[in-house]
């Protein structure tokens, strides 16, 4: 589903990427570690185009990210969901979960917010996956912050897409509601095949909904494993190595057992 080789990225003499290797394959659910500054955001950036990649190869849901021009079809098939919820706060409930339906409609249907039945059937569905159909009319302005992001995911799951970013999604959120939101999203996602990359801050959410865990430091992969392997010498390398001129290698099973017979 996606197949990253070399990947670089840099913004002026500050390289921020450097040389990502990394296959997710569909369905998984992946979270991504990392100190602020580690690449994780520009990583995700890259997927859909937010940013462009310097060099290297990166495959997302079937289309070259590093060279399509359809930038629009790239974007419908890898929905974002943000760290601030970017939603419309004047807007109702369902009209902001309509709005990840604009990739599939013509200008002047957009300007218009004139949507299909089955469109309308569609948001009202992913609005049910997250619990929040009874808020449907509701101005958006009027939820809580978990409220707000789960709506974030609704719109997201409306795209249809084959992945989803999330990129800090419960930065803002209290530990029991971010827990929450991050349920909605794993099973929402896990109920329709949907293969989710997210970044977060915290190991604890990190090591329960993820299928597979991948560490950033300095730009660099420095861990790639089950939530399990997860110990202290890779929470170590993710941590405590922000400057780093080296690349280090991954931390996997198979390193940790070379070491403990050396």
């Amino acid at each position: 589903m996606i197949r990253i080789q070399r990947l670089t990225k840099g913004y002026v003499d500050n390289p921020v990427l450097r040389g990502i290797d990394l296959q997710v394959q569909a369905g998984e659910f992946v979270v991504i570690l990392g100190r602020s500054g580690a690449g994780k955001s520009t990583l995700l950036r890259c997927m859909n185009r937010l940013a462009q990649a310097d060099a290297g190869q990166l495959q997302v849901a079937g289309i070259d990210a590093m060279a399509t021009r359809d930038v629009r079809e790239l974007r419908r098939r890898v929905a974002m969901i943000f760290q601030h919820h970017n939603v419309v706060p004047r807007l109702s409930v369902l009209k902001n979960v309509l709005t990840g339906r604009l990739g599939y409609s013509n200008t002047l249907a957009s300007l218009l917010q004139l949507f299909r039945r089955e469109d309308v059937a569609l948001a009202r569905d992913c609005l049910r996956r997250v619990e929040l159909e009874h808020k449907a009319l509701a101005r958006t302005d009027s939820l809580s912050g978990g409220q707000m992001q789960r709506v974030g995911i609704a719109r997201a799951l409306a795209q249809r897409p084959k992945v989803i970013l999330a990129d800090e999604p419960v930065a803002s959120l209290d530990p029991k509601t971010a827990h929450l939101v991050m349920h909605y999203l794993r099973d929402a996602a896990r109920s329709l095949g949907i293969t989710v990359v997210c970044n977060l801050h915290q190991v604890d959410l990190a090591k329960e909904f993820g299928d597979r865990i991948i560490g950033l430091a300095s730009g660099r992969l420095v861990f790639d494993g089950r939530p399990d392997q997860l110990d202290d010498i890779a929470l170590q390398r993710i941590y405590d190595n922000p400057a780093a001129s080296e690349p280090l290698p991954p931390v996997t099973a198979s390193t940790r057992c070379a070491r403990a017979g050396a």
